[in-house]
C-alpha cells in the first residue's frame, strides 16, 4: 500500500467520522425541534380551546339577555292589548245599555202614539156621525136632496160670476187699451228723445284737389292712357273740367268711389302715374278699404257692447258703411235702430242684448242682396242662422217686413224702430234710391253674361262699361255681347235718354240702347 493510498484511506475514514457526527447532531436537533413544535402546538390548542369556551359562554349570556328582553317586550304589548280590549268591552257594554234604554223609550212612545190614534179615530167617527145627522136634518127642513141643493147653489154662483166676469172684462179691456196706448206713446217718445243723429245724404261725386294744373295732364296721360287705366281699374268715372286744380270722381257705388278717390290721391302725392303703377296702387287701396270695412264692423259691435258676433257678420256690418237706402247710410241706420230697440226693450223689461242685436242686424242682408237672390230680410235671416245667432233674433230679422211669420215681440219692435229711423225728416230720398237701383240693375245685367270680368256703370248711368276676358270673348263676339246687353237693358230697365254700352277687350265695340 502506497502512501497515496493511505492518504485516501485516512481521508475516507475522516469523512465517515464527520458524517456520523453530523448525523448525530442533526438527529438530536430535529428531535428537539419536534418536541418544541409539539409543545407549542399543545399550548396553542389549549389557548384556542380556552378562548372558544369564553366566546361560547359570552354568546350564551347574550342570547339569554336577548330572549329575556324580547319576552319582556311581548309581555308589555300583550298587557297593552289586554287593557285596550278591556276598555272596548266596557264601552260596548255601556252603549248596549244605552240602546236598550232608548228602545224601551221608543216602545213607550209607540204605545202612546197608538193610543192617540185610537182616540182620533173615535172622535172622527163621532164627528162623521154628527155631520150625517145634521145633513139629514137640513135635507128634511129644505125638502131638497143633497145633489139637488148642490146643483142649485152652483147654478146661482155661476150666474153671479158670469155677470161679474163680463163687467170686469169690459172694464179691464178699456183700462188696458188706454194704458197700453199711453205707455206706447211714452216709450216711443222717450226712445226718440234718448237717441238722435244727423241726417245722412248720399253723394255720388268726390272732388280731388291737385297741387297744380300740370297734374291734370299727367292724370290724363299720353293719348288718355292713364285716365283710362284709372277708370278701368277702379270702376269709376274721372271728370276733368275747367275747375282749377281739381278733378272730380263720379260713381254710384260708394266703395268703388272711395277706392278711386284714395287711389288718385295717393298717385298725385307719389307723382308716379302710369298704367302699371295705377293697377298696383288700386290693388293696394282695395286691400286698405277691405281693412277699413272690417274695422267699421268691429267698432260698431264695440259701440253697442255686443259680444259673440261672428267674424262674417262683423265684416258684413262694415260693408253697410258704404251702402245706402234711399240716400240713408245703412250702417248708421242700423245703429239707430239698435239704439232705439235697446231703449224700448229696457222700458218693456225685455232682453236688451237680443233687442240690440235684432236692430243692428235687421238690414244685414243689404250687404249682399245684389249678389244673392231674395229680399234683404230673408237673406239676412239666413246669414244670421248660419252664423249661429239666437233663433229669436233670426226670426225678428226675417219678419221685420212681414215676409216671415212673426212669433216674437222683437219682430214687431224691429219694424217699429226701422220706421222711426227712416221716417225722420231728411233721412231718406226716394229719387236717389231709384237712381242707384237702376245703376245696380244695369251692372247686374252686364255681369250676367259669360266671359265678363267686371262691369261698371259710369257717366251718371249714361254709360255701362264692360270689361271682357280676352280668352273667352273674341273681337267679333264683343260686338254681339254689346248688342245683347243693350237689348236686355232696353227690355228690363226704365231710364231716361240713352245708355252707352262699351265692351272693352283688346279693341272696343260700342253700341247704343235707344
Amino acid at each position: 500500500m502506497t502512501g497515496q493510498d493511505l492518504v485516501k484511506l485516512l481521508g475516507a475514514a475522516v469523512c465517515l467520522a464527520v458524517g456520523y457526527a453530523l448525523k448525530s447532531i442533526l438527529t438530536r436537533n430535529a428531535q428537539q425541534s419536534a418536541d418544541n413544535l409539539i409543545e407549542n402546538a399543545k399550548r396553542e390548542a389549549e389557548a384556542i380551546l380556552k378562548d372558544a369556551k369564553i366566546t361560547a359562554k359570552e354568546e350564551v349570556i347574550k342570547a339569554r339577555d336577548d330572549f329575556e328582553k324580547t319576552t319582556t317586550e311581548r309581555r308589555t304589548e300583550l298587557k297593552r292589548l289586554e287593557d285596550r280590549l278591556s276598555s272596548r268591552e266596557t264601552n260596548i257594554e255601556r252603549k248596549a245599555d244605552l240602546i236598550e234604554t232608548r228602545f224601551h223609550e221608543l216602545e213607550k212612545k209607540e204605545d202612546r202614539a197608538r193610543q192617540g190614534q185610537r182616540e182620533i179615530e173615535e172622535k172622527q167617527a163621532k164627528l162623521d156621525e154628527m155631520i150625517t145627522q145634521e145633513v139629514g136634518e137640513l135635507e128634511r127642513i129644505a125638502g131638497l136632496g143633497r145633489e139637488e141643493a148642490k146643483r142649485q147653489l152652483l147654478q146661482r154662483l155661476g150666474e153671479q160670476l158670469e155677470s161679474e166676469r163680463g163687467a170686469l172684462i169690459r172694464r179691464f179691456q178699456d183700462e188696458t187699451n188706454e194704458r197700453f196706448e199711453r205707455e206706447a206713446i211714452e216709450i216711443m217718445v222717450n226712445a226718440m228723445q234718448r237717441y238722435s243723429s244727423d241726417c245722412s245724404y248720399e253723394r255720388t261725386t268726390r272732388t280731388i284737389p291737385l297741387p297744380n294744373e300740370e297734374m291734370k295732364g299727367r292724370i290724363i296721360g299720353r293719348e288718355g292712357r292713364n285716365i283710362r287705366a284709372i277708370e278701368a281699374a277702379a270702376g269709376v268715372n274721372v271728370l276733368i273740367d275747367d275747375t282749377p286744380e281739381a278733378v272730380v270722381i263720379s260713381c254710384f257705388d260708394p266703395v268703388r268711389r272711395e277706392i278711386g278717390r284714395l287711389t288718385l290721391e295717393r298717385l298725385v302725392s307719389d307723382g308716379r302715374i302710369h298704367p302699371s303703377r295705377i293697377e298696383e296702387m288700386t290693388a293696394k287701396v282695395r286691400k286698405d278699404v277691405e281693412a277699413e270695412i272690417a274695422k267699421a264692423g268691429r267698432e260698431t259691435v264695440e259701440q253697442l257692447n255686443l259680444t259673440g258676433v261672428s267674424k262674417n257678420v262683423v265684416k258684413l256690418l262694415g260693408r253697410l258703411k258704404y251702402r245706402y237706402s234711399y240716400s240713408q247710410n245703412v250702417l248708421q241706420h242700423s245703429i239707430e235702430v239698435a239704439s232705439l230697440m235697446g231703449a224700448i226693450a229696457a222700458q218693456l223689461h225685455l232682453d236688451e242684448q237680443k233687442a240690440k242685436r235684432a236692430g243692428l242686424f235687421h238690414d244685414i242682408g243689404k250687404a249682399v242682396d245684389h249678389e244673392v237672390e231674395g229680399t234683404h230680410a230673408l237673406i239676412g235671416a239666413d246669414i244670421l242662422k248660419r252664423a249661429g245667432e239666437d233663433e229669436e233674433v233670426v226670426m225678428a230679422v226675417g219678419a221685420h217686413h212681414e215676409e216671415m211669420d212673426n212669433t216674437s215681440v222683437l219682430g214687431i219692435l224691429v219694424g217699429i224702430c226701422d220706421t222711426l229711423s227712416a221716417s225722420r225728416p231728411g233721412a231718406r230720398s226716394e229719387t236717389t234710391e231709384l237712381y242707384l237701383k237702376r245703376l245696380e240693375q244695369m251692372e247686374t245685367i252686364g255681369a250676367s253674361f259669360e266671359g265678363i270680368e267686371n262691369c261698371y256703370a259710369v257717366q251718371a248711368g249714361r254709360e255701362l262699361r264692360v270689361i271682357a276676358e280676352a280668352d273667352k270673348i273674341s273681337e267679333d263676339k264683343a260686338a254681339v255681347v254689346a248688342r245683347d246687353i243693350a237689348n236686355r237693358i232696353e227690355q228690363e230697365v226704365r231710364y231716361p235718354g240713352q245708355i252707352k254700352v262699351s265692351v272693352i277687350r283688346e279693341t272696343r265695340a260700342v253700341d247704343y240702347a235707344r
